[in-house]
């Protein structure tokens, strides 16, 4: 019987971490706005953090700050070497992924089922729409906060440059109807167009754990806008 060293076992759970999360593609893979009949690519977002600079030093230590561990696929944003606990009430999740850089506010960001998980009722928002979301105690190395309204289940999106827009013909904030052409093809319905500058946007369609179980996604899904609204 073969048996994994704990070495073992903590390279295949960051494998699995870092890959969940949508590390960058390589240059020549990245799709393009003029090739838009061959789809957008899906990436799946595992359950993670967004911290200020503030409660990073709370977490962290006075004058910490993230330390990338890859680069993501968004320019300028990446998976760090921390992690930190998340606790309510009725449960608690260990050694969740905190992105960088730090932001103006700390968000959560969950699947359905990982509110369930922990017993609680978040709504579904589009990152920084954090108005009325829910609270989470967040656990860090050196300390703890009391984060009130940050827990989200992020709203379906896709992320365009203004040029992919014209292309798609879509403008920022709009609705759409996006099928995916997995082993279990579905329309997802209510999808968001996030419209950046070149500088600040990498084409790509943002779905979570529960989504990417139903349709039966892989690495290298695609999706095709079906409808405008």
């Amino acid at each position: 019987m073969n048996y994994y060293s704990e070495k073992d076992i903590r390279d295949i759970v960051a494998k699995v971490v870092n890959s969940s999360l949508g590390a960058a593609p390589a240059a020549e893979s990245r799709p393009k706005a003029a090739d838009s009949k061959e789809g957008i690519l899906v990436e799946v977002s595992a359950r993670h953090v967004h911290l200020t600079v503030e409660d990073v030093e709370k977490l962290f230590g006075k004058g910490y700050r993230l330390t990338p561990k890859k680069m993501l696929s968004q320019p300028g944003e990446f998976l760090s070497n921390e992690r930190v606990k998340l606790v309510t009430d009725k449960g608690f999740m260990q050694n969740v992924a905190v992105l960088g850089p730090e932001r103006k506010r700390t968000q959560v960001e969950l699947s359905a089922t990982d509110a369930k998980t922990l017993g609680i009722k978040i709504p579904v928002r589009l990152s920084g729409d954090l108005d009325g979301s829910g609270d989470m105690l967040i656990i860090g190395k050196e300390g703890c906060i009391k984060a009130k309204e940050c827990a989200i289940i992020a709203q379906t999106h896709i992320h365009m440059t203004t040029e992919d827009a014209q292309v798609y013909q879509v403008k920022d904030g709009q609705r759409m109807s996006v099928q995916l052409a997995s082993d279990r093809p579905v329309v997802l319905e209510n999808v968001i167009a996030r419209v950046k500058d070149k500088s600040k946007a990498f084409l790509a369609m943002h779905i979570d754990f529960d989504e990417a179980n139903a349709a039966c996604v892989n690495d290298g899904t695609k999706a095709f806008i079906v409808k405008r609204w």
